[in-house]
């Protein structure tokens, strides 16, 4: 049995220590972290606990791992969007092969920048867009490859962002601000455009893109609302958005364990009173697009059409791809598909086995399924290529920044 991968996670909050680092913790044979880095005494001194990391493999600064001489197989970059570029530079210089946290990085030329290094050093680089690895996704790919419902005409895909999902990440959260972190066609749905083009298995000609955003912001705010929902909010029963409601439940995995690492009603309280996610939705910096549809014409004479919407209940993914004999329609929460066949008349269900794991998997099964393809990569790369590499993720970044100036030109952008 070969010796489990030797990985250094940059960046110990969700993805680091909820995703990769349990996954490590669960099968220990396969992967185990060996090293982190993160500027957080609380997360740091967490992950150093739970994965028994030895004094000198431990680092509150990223460059710290780098003037060491190169101790692990994989370097597992999670750190926050616009801390991408650097790292991934200095880990591929060093000849670490890179698990990155999509988006790659803030602008395509850093993008670009990334993928030629990695090229150049003949390092891997797998990018998480892991909606590849769904059960659900991979059934709708084997559907439409199978030709029984003839050829893709068109695909009607969503990405419903959720309210509070929304209110969390994009305008409390980490992602409240474009020049902060990355567009929001970007942050959020290369992980759409990575999807559409695995389902088509074609390229886009040209696409067009409009949005809006000026929902949460203070023009909505109410006269009588206090800065924090905790000072006494008259409209606390009424507000869907009010603090304790989301995070004040008694559940304390996601979104509440963003907050803070001291879980106790008293700890989130106290994040609450002091941090960001108890300030008022309405009285935020926030700036990202909250709704925004992105039309394309790709090769074969295919349509499709892209909606991003903060304004929907549910977290989810759905989906119709109409073919020229058929239709596939489904939603990923439910992970289920309906097959219509035109011809027979036939209806039938596709339903998937709900996948249980202590992974904070919001993705399907698909974070799963991404680090265990990583791991037969880096064990054989010559049998195992990856599907998520960063050549592959490299078109839909292009697609999400071209949306971003189509939108934000009023253009056309053609390829």
């Amino acid at each position: 049995m070969s010796d489990p991968i030797k990985a250094i996670i940059l960046g110990a909050g969700g993805r680091g220590q909820n995703t990769y680092g349990k996954y490590a913790l669960q099968n220990p044979g396969e992967i185990q972290c060996v090293a982190v880095a993160d500027p957080d005494d609380r997360r740091r001194a967490e992950f150093v606990h739970d994965h028994k990391i030895k004094e000198e493999n431990i680092f509150t600064d990223w460059k710290e791992v780098f003037k060491r001489e190169k101790f692990a197989d994989l370097v597992c970059l999670c750190t926050q969007d616009q801390m991408h570029t650097e790292p991934a530079l200095a880990a591929i210089e060093m000849g670490y092969d890179l698990l990155l946290e999509k988006p790659i990085a803030p602008t395509y030329e850093e993008c670009t920048l990334i993928a030629d290094a990695a090229k150049k050093k003949g390092v891997s680089v797998a990018v998480a867009h892991v909606l590849r690895y769904t059960p659900f996704f991979e059934s709708i790919k084997k559907v439409i490859d199978s030709g029984e419902l003839g050829k893709v005409v068109g695909i009607d895909h969503r990405e419903n962002v959720g309210n509070i999902h929304y209110s969390h990440s994009f305008v409390r959260g980490n992602w409240h601000s474009e020049a902060e972190s990355t567009p929001m066609i970007l942050a959020k749905c290369c992980h759409d455009l990575d999807i559409l083009l695995y389902l088509t298995g074609s390229n886009c000609k040209s696409l067009s893109s409009y949005g809006t955003k000026g929902y949460f912001s203070s023009k909505n705010r109410p006269k009588d609302a206090p800065h924090r929902c905790l000072d006494g909010c008259p409209h606390r029963k009424e507000c869907p958005y009010y603090g304790p409601k989301i995070y004040l439940t008694g559940d304390v995995g996601w979104p509440t364990n963003i907050l803070t690492t001291d879980l106790t009603t008293e700890g989130i309280t106290e994040a609450l009173k002091t941090g960001p996610y108890g300030v008022c939705v309405f009285d935020c910096d926030n700036d990202m697009t909250e709704h925004q549809l992105v039309s394309m014409n790709f090769d074969n004479n295919i349509t499709v059409a892209l909606t991003m919407s903060a304004f929907t209940q549910e977290t989810s993914r759905t989906i119709k791809v109409m073919m020229e004999k058929g239709e596939i329609i489904g939603e990923m929460i439910d992970d289920e598909l309906q097959i219509i066949n035109f011809e027979t008349r036939e209806k039938r269900i596709i339903s998937h086995v709900k996948l249980h794991s202590d992974l904070d998997d919001t993705h399907g099964g698909g974070d799963e399924g991404f680090t265990q393809e990583i791991i037969a990569h880096l064990r054989d790369k010559e049998n195992f290529p990856l599907n998520a590499s960063i050549v592959k993720a490299l078109q839909s970044h292009k697609l999400a920044f071209a949306a971003q100036k189509a939108m934000e030109e009023g253009t056309t952008i053609n390829f």
